[in-house]
């Protein structure tokens, strides 16, 4: 399925190039222990730290983008319901992957608090779920959705440090004290810088997307240089995922990875955007949530006694790492590519009967 002409491509090559990274770490679970550290291995985990960030981010710059774009659409209040009902769906589809994958790894009919466990989906979901009202109230006015969405992404970082020492049962969802791998605090914020990001994207296309692109760098880069005023700041807390000046090394990466990937797809000509490595990253951009879904049935989730952890896990030297990478994305890829296809004939059905 090819992405339609207001599709701002350079989200989806974010996010697929966010998944293979996915995909990358998650199958450094193969790798014998005593490879698990050294330069390499360094580097590949700070790669890994901006994989989050870039989904969460792209997941807040498209519901924005695809609420601004309904409120100005004409018959703007049917296409605000057509659009709110087809979130809601998708958000459903977010939430229920994540309680599979929960069911993957822990007995959670028998332990039911193992179904919200904050992992990465869970997050992305009720992140969008609480977004979603004051995206919709405010897509009328895009101006006011960007700077909302960015007060409300300073207050979300802001907190985050202060938010550690809470116990049960906030822990479970805003700390990484109980059960969230992904707590709303912090990762939340990054739903509201592409929040603002996507409402301006919305009002002004391209142009408004590399201007706020742009400006987040700019000032995640100040944010940046004064980490050593804002971990003084707090209390006693874990830096690397809690304070405002880690969240903005992240989102400063993030931010510049996607202006450069928009500076290319908006202004380098050529045949190149329909060739198949292009369609490969697309794939996954487009269907990151099946993306992320096979890869971790295939690495981990035991089908007749079968994945790759069970068949090489911890016992890879790099080269058959890097091998037996490429074969999980490629299995991934076809996995991806056929639930695409399916989603493409669903969606297409209505629109093939006669009115």
């Amino acid at each position: 399925m090819s992405p339609t002409p207001s599709r701002i491509r350079a989200i989806d090559w974010l996010r697929g190039l966010a998944v293979l990274l996915m995909i990358q770490t998650h199958a450094l679970a193969l790798l014998r222990p005593e490879l698990r550290g050294g330069g390499l291995f360094d580097s590949l985990q700070w790669v890994d730290g901006l994989v989050a960030p870039a989904f969460i981010l792209a997941a807040g710059f498209s519901m924005a983008l695809t609420q601004v774009r309904a409120a100005s659409a004409p018959g703007a209040a049917e296409a605000r319901r057509r659009r709110m009902l087809r979130t809601l769906r998708r958000l459903a589809e977010v939430l229920l992957v994540g309680i599979l994958v929960n069911w993957m790894w822990f007995p959670i009919f028998r332990q039911p608090r193992w179904i919200v466990r904050m992992d990465i989906l869970p997050c992305i979901g009720l992140s969008l779920l609480l977004a979603l009202p004051i995206l919709f109230a405010l897509a009328p006015h895009p101006r006011a959705l960007r700077w909302v969405s960015l007060l409300l992404a300073a207050a979300v970082f802001g907190v985050s440090p202060l938010a550690e020492p809470l116990g049960p049962p906030w822990n479970r969802f805003l700390n990484q004290h109980g059960d969230a791998v992904f707590p709303l605090l912090p990762w939340a914020g990054y739903v509201y810088l592409g929040a603002a990001i996507g409402s301006a994207t919305g009002e002004k296309g391209p142009r408004g997307a590399a201007v706020w692109l742009a400006a987040l760098a700019a000032a995640g880069i100040v944010v940046w240089s004064l980490t050593p005023w804002f971990a003084a700041l707090y209390p006693p807390h874990e830096f690397w995922v809690m304070n405002p000046a880690n969240a903005a090394r992240r989102w400063t990466q993030v931010c510049l990875a996607a202006f450069i990937l928009l500076a290319v797809e908006q202004w380098v000509p050529g045949s190149w955007r329909g060739s198949a490595p292009v369609r490969f990253v697309e794939v996954f951009g487009m269907s990151s949530l099946a993306g992320y879904f096979f890869h971790e049935m295939l690495l981990f989730f035991r089908i007749f006694g079968f994945s790759f952890e069970a068949r090489w896990g911890k016992s890879c030297s790099w080269p058959q790492y890097a091998v037996l990478t490429v074969v999980l994305a490629g299995c991934t890829f076809v996995l991806t590519w056929l639930t695409a296809r399916v989603y493409a004939a669903v969606e297409q059905r209505p629109a093939a009967a006669p009115a």
